[in-house]
């Protein structure tokens, strides 16, 4: 609010403009409020507030990646965000390189998609370490096959489910992968003009290192823009009980594949006699017929156990559970 003249100062820039000591046109040309350049191609749809609630809810999406892809991939994975920005989709589609890992998002129960996209090197690296290597990129970037983009869809599938549980102070969604794409001129989901939101994360999987970009359109938060500020964020986060966090890590865990086997008994020959063996030949074992076999989980001795078959595969029928303290 601007200074408020007194009578006295009134009376006297009248006595001034009157006698001539002050000009009219020196009023004119006094600095007046500014004026603040707005760019129509470019409306400022996303608020600090709302692009920082985003990097909240992507904090917590970005631990539980790094909790649940080493389940799959064997390996140590870390997750961060980078940052986040607003800008246009043709900005975001431009600085895509080509071939690009994009996964389209359905983002149920919210109008329109949302969209992925992996940076190639990781998605080698995946490849690699789910066929059994090492986990490294590759050194030339190359087209993804179809056998490897089976592969990583089914890790972005795994990723896509993962987004339910941090925008749960938000909003229920019912994300599902639509397709994935490697070039981004079949990824258009909305008009090259319209508002996106990008949100960054930063993934370290062993020595490998890229980028994750979530795209999310304003066209499809519309309808929720009001909620995605800090105080609707934490006023609907609900407190976990130890109960129900012992829970998920034990619904993580059960997914995890280990080994196990039942021995039939074992038995020593000489080297020459393993030399000679014929098919045909009978080797004696220490265990009798009717004896129970040994399970192990692992290295760890933990069943025993009778031998039989189920349809047409050898099968063992669980008789009795190793105890910790037997």
């Amino acid at each position: 609010m601007g200074e408020v003249l007194s009578q006295n100062e009134i009376d006297d820039l009248l006595k001034a403009l009157s006698d001539g000591e002050l000009d009219v046109e020196d009023i004119k040309e006094a600095p007046g409020k500014q004026v603040r350049e707005y760019d129509f191609k470019r409306p400022a749809k996303f608020s600090k507030e709302h692009l920082r609630t985003l990097e909240i809810i992507f904090e917590h999406y970005g631990r539980l990646l790094s909790t649940n892809l080493p389940v799959y991939l064997r390996k140590n994975v870390q997750v961060s965000v980078v940052n986040s920005e607003a800008l246009t989709f043709s900005e975001f589609t431009n600085a895509l390189a080509n071939p690009v890992l994009l996964g389209i998002i359905n983002f149920a129960p919210l109008n329109g998609s949302i969209m992925l996209e992996m940076a190639t090197n990781l998605g080698y690296a995946i490849v690699d370490r789910m066929l059994g290597g090492q986990g490294l990129p590759l050194e030339k970037s190359r087209e993804f096959s179809e056998i490897e983009l089976a592969i990583l869809e089914k890790i972005l599938v795994v990723c896509v489910r993962l987004l339910r549980e941090p925008w749960k102070n938000v909003l229920e969604i019912a994300p599902v992968l639509e397709r994935v794409e490697t070039n981004p001129q079949f990824a258009q989901i909305i008009a090259p003009t319209d508002m996106i939101s990008i949100v960054t994360l930063n993934i370290r999987m062993g020595e490998v290192e890229g980028l994750m970009n979530i795209c999310l359109p304003y066209f499809t938060l519309e309808n929720i823009m009001d909620r995605l500020n800090t105080r609707y964020w934490y006023s609907n986060m609900q407190e976990k009980t130890e109960e129900e966090f012992g829970e998920q890590i034990e619904g993580v865990i059960r997914r995890v594949a280990v080994p196990i086997k039942a021995v039939l008994g074992q038995s020593s020959i000489s080297v020459s006699d393993f030399v000679n063996l014929q098919i045909g030949d009978i080797i004696r074992l220490d265990t009798r017929l009717e004896d129970e076999l040994q399970v192990y989980v692992g290295n760890i001795h933990k069943f025993t156990a009778l031998p039989g078959s189920s349809k047409d595969l050898y099968a063992v029928r669980i008789t009795s559970i190793i105890r910790e303290e037997e």
